[in-house]
């Protein structure tokens, strides 16, 4: 049996860490599955909770560097899940916006979610899942950018 030294298993910050290769993993091999990737899931969610954006704006949203977003996005295009069309509101920019297949592919990656969300917390009650979100949403929001 691998033992793991007591002052790693009383570390938050060890245990973060270990659960977060653990749901990468899952989140990874899910979205595989469906023909997806982690960045396409936030920039469908972020068209489809917010609209058309152009991509400087789905970078900020959804955290992803310029550069990533370009190739997301324009693998999305590719897919259908997306149009990217000149901003009639600014020359330079270009507007993406959700397709319909876009948003039955953002369905599909929403119930991998959910089936990762049900294995990786398998065994914690609801109450204890919405404690432990609302915990995590505090720490995280006491070290987001300002």
């Amino acid at each position: 049996m691998d033992e793991t030294p007591e002052r790693l298993t009383t570390r938050p910050s060890w245990l973060i860490t270990q659960l977060a290769v653990h749901a990468r993993k899952l989140v990874f091999d899910g979205f595989t599955a469906v023909g997806a990737r982690g960045y396409h899931y936030r920039i469908l969610a972020a068209l489809h909770e917010y609209g058309p954006a152009s991509q400087a704006e789905l970078g900020r949203r959804c955290r992803i560097d310029r550069s990533d977003v370009v190739a997301a996005v324009n693998d999305l295009v590719e897919r259908g899940f997306a149009d990217r069309a000149p901003d009639p509101d600014h020359g330079r920019r270009n507007r993406v916006t959700l397709t319909q297949d876009g948003a039955r592919q953002l369905r599909r990656m929403d119930k991998v979610l959910d089936q990762v969300q049900d294995d990786l917390l398998e065994p914690l009650s609801a109450e204890d899942r919405q404690t432990l979100t609302r915990l995590l949403t505090r720490v995280l929001a006491r070290h987001e950018p300002r």
